[in-house]
């Protein structure tokens, strides 16, 4: 089949999926344990290997709550209270108890109907909980925080904004720019394909891609896999059976876990081991766990409480405690702290005040007497222990550890029950953390997905844990049913292959069996299977009965959710015959089969053997596949030779389907739906923003109140400030302050701000009056040195110039004279050469140096004083700003002595800086025009030299590498404070590089007096004696 050619639609979203994974693949990921009680999250990023996320309060766990704080003046339309999380939404349970919600792990996924719902429902009587108008899962209106005609709130919104703040502290955790995207959630086995689902939408709302699922025993059994090699089982090791019992804050599960290694082919021809971890079974309790447990104390605390005889006066009854809903607030937390003492002590009390009707509880359980109410509790513990050992077809014996973990695991009656269980506490071990083993696990998996991470290679095998099936109607309408995957059934399996008789388009419902429930869990239905098996008999002559459908089916690794992998319609019928390659060339020169006639006019030619000129291909087919009762060439060429008939040749003709994969069950929400609670999150969150921006505009209004007060007493501030000004300023903040604390906690950003800005513009003028007499005399210092110094370097410059212009004069009419004293002087030079006696070249060093400094001294008359690097065009620009900037100091410093220290000044701090800065500028780019002339006047000076001799550029060369001195650069750059020299450091920096220049054009004039004596002694050197 030939592959279709991509559209630019299709390349370009390939291109954005390669982006968008590149995007996943550099982020950090997030491990989440979502505990009933608490949440707990592990970041990994690199730098930053496995580390808990810890909350606001630096805890390293949060409280699943969230509080919506209802306004003072009641709520509004279209606006969105404030809202607490954690620890400071239980802290507002007790005043606000019909808008915290607490626990919602148990309500995911289920309908209102459910007994987990009721039970909640029974426990959080001050809560409103209605089913949702689109999936009749639970949901919950505000009691006060918000208007009646305000959309009931879904589970899964208030589970989003407790994995947003959650996401917000992984990414202050993960560092400025950081983005966590990418999560894997530890889930209890028991949950269902509508729990996992709910998860999945509540990750979708609050932005995060959920790249996996993992159940809460397979979390703890990979933590504690990452630090153990276990038994290889290609070298005869024996497998290791471990339990994880877990016994959390809603449900006690149990699963059993194999731990072993293996070798494995790794890239080219090494072989590499592996840990692998299976999930043999699982067993469960939803209802076991510590908010059982303290409900049990939360009934005793009633029952006495209207046994008291304030209670009895009062004719307080049961129902009317449990049915308040801030009773049951208050009672909620010190029942959870009696169970946690209890743990480790005999006895414990605690108190409450104006528990109900301003009726004061004293409260009082002894362990015995808590165990004795827990007692049928107790017995279920080794429930989940057994249906464990029982799925994964284990006993005890089998095992070689149950690791504990979850915070009820440290009840005392519960180790006494699970030793009872596994007959003694040789088994029992605590050696992973029983809080965060999950949770860490949680995060391994996530940087195992993660393309970004590379770790240590631990390969599991999920269950299922519920059994599954299809459901469908054969085109004559008869129900059938297929059981395809059990409990112990592996998510990622290879798929499975169905077969279908079905000629007519059809639906195929998968289900999970729930206890004696078959839930839907999604449809398949074909689009175009009628119109394909129409095709295949009519133009492939295929038989219609003989068609079927194949259909392949997998559980995928990610949450176990039933995938389609291919629709295909098939059939076998016979090959039609085609000619080979052979035949093909044969025809083309006049050879064909035996059966063809001789051209006209011709004799009966030669006949060709049929055998011998005709082929079979026998991977000849128009589909993807050929049947195996095909017949070779080689049998046909027999055949056909012995006379008999070839058998026909057979195909399998395949073609795809087109399909749709729904998901179903529990209503799904629509793209706008889905958009709509994305957008109420997104508007709650700028309300969150805003208000956080107003409270830290009240803030500074109140912290600035308090601070005019101070200044008001500063002896500075009375100093440059009239009694008038200080009294207008002292009654606007009496006026700003009295209202902070009245109407501006209601008064919204763009007020506060004002107000702050009109007392800031009273009390800010005279703070700068202060500010301007401090800093002004040394400011003005600096800028008077700045322009003297400004104007003797400018003067320097010119006396420069002007010096240089009167030598060159003279030196243009005194040129005649001095040439002819030149030749003399170089006739008289000569003489002595001709009649050198031996001793004449014997003379003493003394008068030597004398010669040669008096031909120095002339040398430097002659050659006049130092040429100037500025012409008078340079200096015009500083000399313009020097004039211009002493007319207006003299002029503002006359105008500022006229004015008293209350009155604002017009000598500015700001004006004195600008103009010292202009002046720098000024002396900096005269600096650099200075090193560009010197430098254009050195390059003449090399095109110049370019002319002379080849002879004399090699003496040139020679002397210049024998030390000739480069050319002085004048460098500039910043001091160690970051900032360029000031004008007095520039004008040192010119005098240095012009006193280096002056000594190179001394050196220049050396050179040539000892140049040519220098050369006659390398000659003699070379030679032995002069040449004749």
């Amino acid at each position: 089949m030939a592959r279709p050619a991509l559209s630019p639609l299709s390349i370009l979203l390939s291109a954005i999926f390669l982006f968008s994974s590149h995007v996943f693949a550099v982020s950090a990921v997030l491990g989440v344990d979502l505990g009933t009680e608490f949440i707990k999250a592990a970041l990994v990023k690199p730098g930053i290997p496995l580390e808990i996320v810890l909350t606001k309060d630096s805890r390293r766990k949060e409280i699943s709550a969230v509080t919506f704080k209802p306004p003072q003046n009641g709520p509004k339309k279209g606006t969105y209270p404030e809202r607490a999380y954690g620890s400071d939404a239980m802290a507002l349970a007790p005043r606000f108890p019909g808008d915290t919600f607490p626990n919602l792990k148990p309500l995911l996924g289920l309908p209102v109907n459910a007994a987990e719902v009721k039970e909640y429902a029974k426990r959080h009587p001050a809560l409103q909980l209605v089913a949702h108008k689109i999936r009749g899962t639970a949901a919950f209106k505000s009691a006060g925080a918000f208007t009646p005609e305000e959309e009931a709130w879904l589970v899964e919104e208030l589970l989003a904004m407790e994995l947003q703040a959650i996401r917000a502290n992984a990414e202050e955790l993960a560092g400025e720019g950081s983005s966590v995207r990418s999560v894997v959630f530890s889930i209890p086995p028991f949950y269902t394909i509508e729990e996992k689902r709910a998860i999945e939408l509540a990750a979708e709302l609050a932005g995060l891609k959920v790249l996996s699922l993992i159940t809460e025993g397979l979390a703890v059994g990979l933590h504690y896999a990452t630090s153990r090699q276990f038994p290889n089982i290609n070298e005869g090791g024996k497998a290791e059976h471990h339990m994880i019992f877990d016994m959390g804050a809603g449900s006690t599960t149990a699963t059993v876990l194999k731990f072993q290694s293996r070798t494995v082919k790794d890239i080219g021809k090494f072989n590499k081991t592996v840990q692998e971890i299976q999930v043999l079974g699982s067993g469960w309790d939803r209802t076991l766990g510590g908010d059982a447990l303290d409900s049990l104390i939360m009934d005793d605390m009633i029952a006495k409480f209207v046994e008291s005889p304030k209670a009895q006066k009062a004719s307080v009854t049961a129902e009317s405690v449990a049915a308040n809903g801030r009773a049951i607030a208050k009672l909620t937390t010190p029942a959870i702290k009696v169970r946690h003492v209890l743990s480790a002590n005999q006895v414990t009390s605690t108190s409450i005040e104006g528990l109900y009707d301003d009726i004061d509880f004293k409260y009082q359980l002894t362990r015995a007497d808590f165990e004795q109410m827990a007692s049928s509790q107790i017995e279920s513990v080794s429930v989940a222990i057994q249906n464990a050992l029982t799925t994964a077809g284990l006993e005890v014996k089998d095992l070689d550890s149950v690791i504990l973990h979850g915070g009820a695991t440290r009840t005392p009656f519960v180790q006494k029950q699970l030793e009872k269980a596994l007959g003694g506490a040789e088994k029992l071990r605590t050696n992973v953390n029983s809080d965060e083993a999950a949770v860490f696990g949680a995060g391994f998996r996530a940087a195992e997905i993660s393309p970004s991470f590379r770790v240590k290679e631990i390969r599991i095998s999920e269950a299922a844990q519920y059994p599954a099936g299809m459901r469908w109607n054969t085109d004559e309408g008869k129900p059938k049913h297929q059981r395809l995957w059990t409990a112990s059934s592996y998510f990622g399996a290879p798929a499975k292959e169905l077969t279908f008789t079905n000629k007519e388009d059809f639906s195929v419902n998968f289900y999970q069996a729930l206890d004696s429930v078959e839930a839907d869990t999604k449809v398949l239905t074909t689009k175009n299977l009628t119109a394909t098996v129409t095709e295949l008999v009519e133009k492939h002559k295929c038989d219609k009965a003989e068609i079927k459908v194949k259909v392949g089916v997998r559980l995928t690794n990610e949450d176990g959710e039933v995938d389609v992998t291919k629709v295909t319609v098939e059939c076998e019928t016979e090959a039609a015959e085609k000619a080979g390659i052979v035949d093909g060339v044969k025809n083309l020169f006049g050879f064909g089969k035996k059966e063809q006639k001789p051209l006209e006019g011709e004799s009966g030619g030669e006949s060709v053997d049929a055998s011998s000129s005709s082929t079979v291909d026998p991977t000849s087919s128009t589909t993807v596949a050929s049947s195996p009762a095909a017949s070779s060439a080689s049998a046909s060429a027999s055949a056909s030779a012995d006379g008999k008939p070839a058998e026909p040749k057979k195909e399998l003709i395949v073609i795809p389907v087109k399909f749709s994969l729904e998901k179903s069950g529990i209503p799904q929400l629509s793209k706008a739906d889905l958009t709509a609670l994305k957008d109420r999150l997104r508007a709650f969150q700028a309300s969150d923003k805003a208000r956080r921006q107003r409270e830290e505009a009240l803030n500074q209004l109140e912290a600035y109140t308090y601070r005019v007060r101070d200044i008001l007493e500063n002896e500075d501030f009375i100093r440059v400030s009239t009694a008038e000004e200080r009294a207008k300023i002292e009654k606007q903040n009496s006026e700003d302050s009295d209202w902070v604390y009245g109407d501006g906690h209601d008064a919204t950003e763009k007020v506060l701000k004002q107000r702050l800005s009109a007392l800031q513009k009273l009390v800010t003028p005279i703070q700068q009056r202060i500010e301007e007499s401090a800093k002004r005399p040394e400011l003005i210092k600096d800028l008077k040195d700045a322009l003297n110094s400004t104007q003797h370097f400018v003067a320097d410059i010119k006396k420069q110039i002007a010096d240089h212009q009167a030598f060159l004069s003279a030196q243009a009419s005194a040129s005649a004279s001095s040439t002819t004293t030149n030749t003399e002087t170089s006739t008289v030079t000569e003489a002595p050469a001709s009649s050198a006696g031996d001793f004449d070249g014997l003379e003493d060093e003394s008068s030597t140096t004398t010669s040669t400094a008096t031909s120095m001294e002339d040398l430097n008359k002659e050659r006049g004083p130092v040429p100037p690097v500025y012409e008078l065009e340079d200096l015009k620009e500083s000399e313009e700003l020097y004039i211009s900037i002493s007319a207006w100091l003299e002029e503002k410093l006359v105008a500022q002595e006229k004015l008293g220290e209350t009155d604002h000044p017009v000598l500015l701090v700001k004006d004195l800086d600008d103009r010292r800065k202009k002046l720098d500028k000024a002396g900096m780019d005269l600096a650099m025009k200075g090193v560009r002339n010197y430098e254009k006047r050195e390059k003449a000076k090399k095109a110049k030299t370019k002319s002379k001799t080849k002879t004399a550029k090699s003496k040139s060369t020679s002397t210049l590498k024998n030390g000739k001195p480069a050319a002085p650069t004048l460098k500039m750059q910043p001091g160690k404070d970051g900032k360029m020299p000031s004008q007095e450091e520039l004008n040192e920096m010119l005098k240095e590089f012009l006193d280096k220049q002056q000594q190179e054009n001394q050196q220049e004039t050396q050179e040539p007096v000892f140049e040519r004596p220098v050369e006659e002694e390398k000659k003699k050197e070379e030679g032995g004696h002069d040449e004749l």
